[in-house]
């Protein structure tokens, strides 16, 4: 019987082609909506939280940030001069921040300066030069692609070496090897030791866009950079000139365990509210709370995307019991036949609902295909990376013939309560 019905089914919906083609249309544009957007969704979302575990979850960076309140003039802190704008964190901040006792926690600070470099004829304006400790690829996870990191010792002896990013090794080099080649950084000569391994440059984030560039860095001593590059910078604006007093750039923390981010991230706070108490000229990131708020974010985008995306399927539903009430309207007199030899009620609604799952189960099949196609396109022509998932799949798929189904109940019902006489005398 459920094999005979289905045959019908089959029969019945190809009588009329194009009709049941635009019905399949409805359900086939939903399900490729709900599984395209929420790819798309979770794709933008992944990509966020990539970057912000490149930051690592178990850190805590500290950077300067010049106040809102200060405007272009000079700083009216005590410890800076006339002329010159004084902000953001000081080696006063790193030591609170290196006697506190947390198990095998790291500090690494850096100060950040633009120096033009040059080499031979080849000349790179602007490049960003970190002064830092032997420690920064260890928290940063930076590899080494030639050569080494500079150690403690040559930090203690201010030594003239520098590690430089591979694209940097590329503009100056070329094809040729930068091991223990001469740069001229500023008016400084520093001898390359090492060259960091190259990172996609398309990881940058909003979240980290003061984050170090592997690629376009130049690292050099933290004692190095005191040294000889001091600790007042000429900030060069369109149209403007500023000297600026920044005595660090930036303070990162690695925690061995990531349950005490939050404790150690709130002392910190405490400790830098209680040093920069007239003024907020620094900003504390964690890392893992981004984390947690991009996964908040990422389940209520989705719940929005497959909300919108659900209508569809609901418009597709709708249509499959618009299209079956005018066939129940079609096949009355077949209906009056089918009972006065014998047919019962349930005969009648499985064979009405039998045509409406082979419409929501063929119009979820093509959607899913559509669907999973769609974010494919996506990544291949215009590089977005996307995530389909295999729940999104099902769930859209279950949706769609749990729809079909569903509104396939009323037209089967009603013509099932036909009288078999009154069917028979319908013209």
């Amino acid at each position: 019987m459920f094999i005979a019905t289905f045959r019908l089914s089959v029969r019945n919906l190809l009588l009329h082609k194009l009709r049941s083609i635009l019905t399949l249309l409805g359900t086939i544009l939903g399900v490729a909506s709900v599984i395209a957007m929420l790819s798309i969704g979770e794709g933008s979302k992944q990509e966020a939280l990539e970057q912000i575990k490149k930051l690592g979850a178990s850190n805590i960076i500290i950077r300067s940030v010049k106040p809102q309140n200060q405007g272009d003039g000079p700083s009216t802190n005590s410890n800076s001069r006339e002329g010159v704008l004084a902000y953001g964190l000081t080696f006063s901040d790193l030591h609170a921040i290196e006697g506190l006792e947390f198990d095998e926690c790291i500090v690494v600070p850096s100060v950040i300066h633009k120096k033009n470099l040059q080499h031979a004829k080849r000349f790179k304006a602007s490049a960003r030069v970190i002064g830092t400790t032997d420690q920064l690829p260890r928290i940063k996870e930076m590899k080494i692609r030639k050569g080494r990191f500079f150690n403690t010792d040559e930090i203690d002896n201010s030594a003239n070496v520098v590690v430089i990013g591979d694209t940097i090794a590329f503009d100056l080099f070329g094809m040729e090897d930068p091991l223990e080649k001469t740069l001229l950084v500023g008016d400084d000569a520093y001898r390359i030791i090492g060259v960091v391994g190259s990172r996609d440059s398309g990881s940058a984030t909003p979240l980290a866009k003061d984050a170090f560039d592997q690629n376009q860095d130049l690292y050099i001593p933290i004692s190095s950079a005191q040294s000889r590059m001091g600790i007042v910078q000429r900030i060069v604006e369109t149209g403007s000139r500023q000297l600026v007093r920044i005595e660090l750039s930036e303070i990162t923390i690695r925690l061995k365990e990531q349950l005490q981010v939050r404790p150690f991230a709130s002392v910190v706070r405490s400790i830098l509210t209680k040093n920069h108490a007239d003024k907020k000229d620094y900003e504390v990131q964690v890392p893992l709370e981004l984390m947690n708020q991009a996964e908040r974010e990422k389940r209520l985008w989705n719940l929005v995307l497959g909300s919108i995306a659900g209508i569809s399927l609901l418009v597709g539903g709708i249509g499959i019991m618009n299209i079956m009430l005018a066939t129940v309207t079609e096949r009355t007199r077949e209906i009056g036949i089918r009972r006065a030899i014998g047919a019962k009620r349930m005969h009648i609604i499985m064979q009405f609902l039998m045509e409406t799952t082979v419409l929501s189960t063929c119009g979820g099949i093509l959607g899913v295909i559509v669907g999973i196609a769609i974010p494919w396109l996506f990544t291949t022509l215009l590089g977005i990376q996307t995530a389909t998932s295999l729940l999104s799949v099902v769930v859209a798929f279950g949706i769609s013939v749990a729809t079909g189904i569903v509104f396939g109940v009323y037209p089967a019902h009603k013509a099932a309560s036909m009288s078999p006489i009154e069917a028979l005398r319908h013209q």
